[in-house]
């Protein structure tokens, strides 16, 4: 595989932000353009904040080429991959259903213990992209796998930590476990392990595992009240119940991540075996999450 001379990045959200600023930092990417793609209408706003979000991407020499994963054709989306040798795409589930085979079939070329016919119907397309990229020779890819963004633990609405009336809840048992990595760090291991790696070791048509964390839910609770001092109210938010409320409301978004979560398969993985060990990047554990945002 050539080396690495031209990178486009899809999405600059919270995650594409991270990956973004960590290629344009990384001290092996000289030579190298990093570019972002954004639809002509962010391009073109004028609201402060996607002004500033523009400057912060021009001040670290990251190009913008417009372009929209949604209006765009499948033709038009990868006339315009043809341009880079590498794409990083960071859109996740925002953008909706099809837009994930979209993208693989314009690049011209573990979901899979969780398997088809999950709680999670997005889960499935994913598993399509990988069914596609593995049937494929033309492109050789990796799909980053991370877990779940550490804040969703300790976002209320989630259903698991809530510091107001200080509760914890566990999906599935206090020993079903969770990978947990913060968006940060999944920019500089995203930027790592492309810019850091030899492209044949980079896409090396396999998922790549990284983690910040893997934690069970009776050590989430011991971190917290380490932390913060507080006894936490304990409940369980068992596979069964949390399956009822998804067949009262089939679209629920976040019943149906409790029940993939509270199953616990394919959601976690050993630190030990991820790649950030082998690479020595520094991430964020729950524990240092908690302290810096709790303590």
């Amino acid at each position: 595989m050539s080396p690495i001379k031209d990178i486009l990045v899809l999405g600059a959200g919270e995650l594409g932000t991270q990956v973004l600023l960590s290629l344009a930092q990384h001290p092996r990417v000289n030579n190298i353009v990093v570019s972002v793609l954004l639809r002509p209408s962010s391009i073109s706003s004028t609201r402060p904040q996607k002004v500033r979000e523009l400057s912060l991407l021009g001040e670290h020499n990251i190009g913008i080429v417009p372009g929209d994963l949604v209006a765009d054709s499948q033709e038009s989306l990868a006339q315009t991959f043809r341009g880079y040798d590498t794409i990083i795409g960071c859109t996740g589930f925002v953008a909706g259903r099809g837009i994930q085979i979209k993208l693989a079939q314009a690049f011209g070329v573990d979901y899979d213990i969780i398997g088809r016919g999950s709680a999670q119907d997005l889960f499935d397309e994913q598993l399509d992209v990988r069914d596609l990229l593995r049937s494929q020779t033309k492109a050789r890819w990796t799909i980053i796998s991370t877990g779940m963004y550490i804040s969703f633990l300790f976002e209320p609405s989630f259903g698991v930590i809530n510091l107001r009336d200080n509760s914890i809840c566990a999906l599935g048992t206090w020993d079903t476990r969770v990978t947990v990595t913060a968006p940060e760090d999944i920019g500089k291991l995203t930027a790592e392990i492309v810019l850091g790696s030899e492209p044949d070791e980079a896409f090396n048509n396999r998922p790549t595992f990284v983690a910040g964390d893997t934690v069970s839910y009776t050590e989430l609770l011991r971190v917290v009240q380490e932390v913060t001092g507080r006894t936490f109210a304990k409940s369980v938010r068992t596979v069964e119940a949390a399956k009822a409320d998804l067949a009262r409301e089939s679209d629920n978004s976040l019943y149906k991540c409790q029940v993939v979560f509270a199953e616990g398969r394919g959601v976690a993985w050993d630190t030990s075996t991820t790649w950030k060990y082998e690479s020595g990047v520094n991430v964020l554990s729950v524990k240092g999450y908690a302290s810096r945002y709790l303590g």
